[in-house]
């Protein structure tokens, strides 16, 4: 029950079909990907495009929004209000965004992950 299961499955499919199905050797990657032996860098590129939601290379506040969104769950009672979700992302960027254009390209992303030593143990989705 991984919030994140469509994305994996989109970042991971090579399918010429554009259904995101994974053939066996898009599932090996994928693992490899998630294998503790995996460096933090291959980690966190993966991460980051699971995380833009619409593939443009950024993480913008929409993606952000859906990320906070798919981390606290669907339901009415664990949804951020409108106010607490624009705080938390204005914080989000305020620690992230070094460049101060209102979104998180891959290299900040990494920038933000190297400081978090769990990130390379546990990854994204483990």
């Amino acid at each position: 029950a991984n919030p994140f299961q469509h994305r994996i499955c989109h970042v991971f499919s090579t399918s010429e079909a554009g259904d995101d199905s994974m053939s066996f050797e898009d599932f090996l990657d994928m693992l490899s990907v998630f294998s503790d032996s995996a460096t933090s860098d291959i980690k966190s590129h993966y991460a980051f495009r699971i995380f833009d939601f619409d593939n443009d290379g950024t993480l913008d506040r929409k993606d952000l929004e859906q990320l906070v969104n798919c981390l606290t769950g669907q339901g009415e009672e664990s949804r951020l209000s409108s106010v607490e979700m624009e705080q938390l992302i204005q914080n989000i960027l305020e620690e992230s965004d070094i460049d101060k254009d209102g979104t998180i390209n891959l290299s900040e992303f990494q920038h933000v992950v190297s400081r978090s030593p769990d990130f390379a143990r546990y990854g994204v989705v483990q």
